[in-house]
């Protein structure tokens, strides 16, 4: 069923590689880890064993838990992550810029410009997204991203928004009913079916023929940027 005429559109943006050319989770933690001489050397131990953990789709989240508790070993809230995260967010602005895709930041901005109802949905931390896009980019969206608290002396994801999971929480907080989504991941499978209009950004090349054949005929399949990933280029 379409939303009632001239009622706001709901827009849901992925981030990692959909605004953000790259993991913005990955590239977080992998400061918080170098951001002392033993976390870096106990990440160097554990590397053996977390490696090929996550070379494994099976196992790569708990290879990813593994450095991520490296990481944040000490910490005893969210709220003393959000503080670190803000820190390496304003620290690391200049390097933080050239990744935001102008293309996708347009899109974003052009929902806002609309009236349309946008929502950030992510896996990685939500202030993190939501750091990243108020500091950086001057944009304000609600960010619904994987949640956190402390566990085993450290803080760790306590739920993931990843797949059905990501699907669950926007309905949660009342997006159940989208119009438009915008995202690179097989993994957001479920959010693109859920969309009356899906859009697949910077797909990996191997994923292009899955999301042709899982998706309805003529669904967008483009490239906002990202120079090693698929889809019809967009100028910016």
């Amino acid at each position: 069923m379409s939303p009632p005429q001239g009622a706001p559109r709901t827009v849901v943006f992925d981030f990692d590689h959909t605004l953000y050319d790259g993991d913005s989770g990955t590239h977080l933690f992998r400061w918080l880890i170098r951001r002392s001489a033993w976390r870096t050397a106990l990440a160097l131990l554990a590397t053996p064993v977390l490696g090929p953990m996550i070379a494994f789709l099976p196992t790569r989240r708990y290879g990813i838990s593994g450095y991520v508790w490296i990481g944040t070993v000490g910490l005893d809230s969210r709220g003393s992550l959000d503080r670190l995260i803000d820190l390496y967010v304003a620290r690391h602005a200049g390097q933080i810029r050239p990744r935001l895709l102008p293309v996708a930041l347009d899109a974003l901005h052009g929902h806002r410009e609309a009236g349309d109802r946008v929502v950030v949905a992510t896996g990685a931390p939500p202030e993190l997204a939501r750091a990243i896009l108020a500091f950086v980019a001057h944009e304000t969206v609600p960010v619904i991203g994987t949640a956190v608290g402390p566990k085993l002396g450290a803080v760790v994801a306590t739920r993931h928004c990843h797949a059905e999971e990501k699907m669950r929480m926007l309905r949660e907080r009342g997006y159940g009913d989208i119009d438009v989504a915008y995202s690179d991941s097989s993994a957001d499978l479920p959010l693109l079916r859920a969309a009356r209009s899906p859009v697949v950004v910077n797909p990996k090349a191997g994923t292009v023929a899955m999301f042709r054949r899982e998706l309805p005929a003529g669904t967008p399949i483009l490239n906002w940027g990202c120079a090693d990933r698929a889809g019809d280029p967009v100028p910016s």
